[in-house]
């Protein structure tokens, strides 16, 4: 059996109807094929329609052979005529993302020679895998490029060439494809070999934003958004840069420069408060010095800080330091001598005060749940 492939015909086509030709259940769903039907069935890196068919809904498509089968959640009457109604607004993205791509796609090949080895369409961006490398100007350039070919509403042309005009018809591939193949041009921008459905002209497209560019293997990925998702896109980051601009009250034109004079000012603030707390440390130590097994509790450390104050301890005092600061938790602690061994010790301290942690023989660090008095009666304090 043979499905005419409507999607081809009118890319546009929301509603159409059909022949049931067969109906069979598979894995509690019903594998349902048309004389002809407008669901495009995954392939070509595009994701297949969804929608309604003779009031069941539409699971997956996919193509077998000269065959469409739709994977539905009913059964359909063999030889009853049924309407397909497609998912619009699902089609329409994935024609956007597609189109988009080859634009793009096409784009690099000509400017840079690379190739297209991969692409995936992900819930809210695109990820496409070239062949080489990509600079930040280059990148500017291939968007800028890329949405001059959306404005320009180019004719999108899907078609099959003879078997004769295939071997002088230019179309990006890495090897020669047999016959018949089937090509997506738009003029000035691409040629290539593909199975997918597409926008009619470039400017359904809207608009193409690229949004990152990484290496990965031998060349780089794109990420990007076509269509209503770049536009959505564009919107979150309005609103971002918008809410940016009230708290640090500058115009949203300049938040740039008003978050790098906060970041300034913020680094100033921490050589600052670093420095008054080199002095407070050194002078905690100070207050300790010469004496032996120091127990200090010092409020609002984090566990690196901890760490500083037991090193200033540990150099003026004799035999060892411990130094608690509490947390949501409990308590953040170190143990620090200059010589000897603190396993046992801090073995000991974790049973008592059901603690984790561990380290160096004579430096030892780590968490604590009991409270500042049995932390106090552990010491002998």
């Amino acid at each position: 059996m043979h499905t005419v492939k409507l999607f081809y015909q009118d890319c546009h086509l929301r509603e159409f109807s059909a022949k049931v030709l067969s109906c069979q259940e598979a894995d509690a769903r019903w594998v349902i094929t048309l004389d002809a039907t407008a669901f495009y069935p995954e392939g070509g890196g595009q994701a297949c329609d969804l929608g309604t068919l003779g009031g069941v809904n539409v699971l997956d498509v996919q193509e077998s052979g000269e065959e469409i089968l739709h994977f539905c959640d009913g059964a359909l009457a063999v030889g009853a005529t049924v309407t397909g109604t497609i998912d619009w607004a699902r089609r329409f993205d994935l024609m956007q993302q597609h189109s988009g791509e080859h634009i793009v796609s096409g784009i690099v090949h000509s400017l840079l020679g690379h190739h297209n080895v991969g692409f995936h369409v992900g819930s809210d961006r695109m990820e496409i895998d070239f062949d080489g490398p990509i600079s930040p100007e280059q990148l500017a350039t291939i968007e800028q490029k890329a949405n001059e070919a959306v404005w320009a509403n180019l004719p999108i042309h899907c078609f099959y060439p003879s078997q004769e005009e295939l071997p002088n018809t230019f179309y990006r591939t890495k090897k020669q494809l047999p016959w018949p193949v089937r090509l997506v041009q738009i003029p000035g921008t691409d040629s290539c070999a593909c199975c997918g459905v597409h926008t009619a002209t470039t400017g359904e497209i809207g608009l193409i934003k690229l949004l990152s560019c990484v290496k990965f293997h031998q060349g780089v990925r794109i990420e990007l958004a076509c269509g209503q998702r770049a536009y959505a896109h564009i919107c979150r980051m309005f609103e971002q840069n918008r809410l940016i601009s009230q708290q640090i009250s500058v115009p949203m034109e300049q938040t740039s420069d008003g978050v790098r004079k906060l970041s300034d000012a913020l680094s100033a603030e921490k050589f600052r408060a670093t420095q008054l707390q080199n002095r407070l440390f050194a002078a905690i130590a100070a207050g300790y010095a010469g004496q032996a097994d120091v127990l200090h509790f010092e409020a609002g450390l984090d566990s690196a800080q901890v760490r500083q104050l037991a090193d200033k301890l540990v150099a003026v005092v004799d035999g060892y330091c411990a130094v608690f600061s509490e947390n949501e938790a409990g308590f953040s602690y170190c143990l620090a001598t200059k010589d000897g061994d603190l396993r046992q010790l801090n073995k000991d301290m974790l049973s008592a005060l059901d603690g984790r942690g561990g380290g160096k023989p004579n430096f030892q660090q780590g968490s604590v749940r009991a409270g500042e008095a049995k932390i106090l009666e552990f010491f002998g304090k």
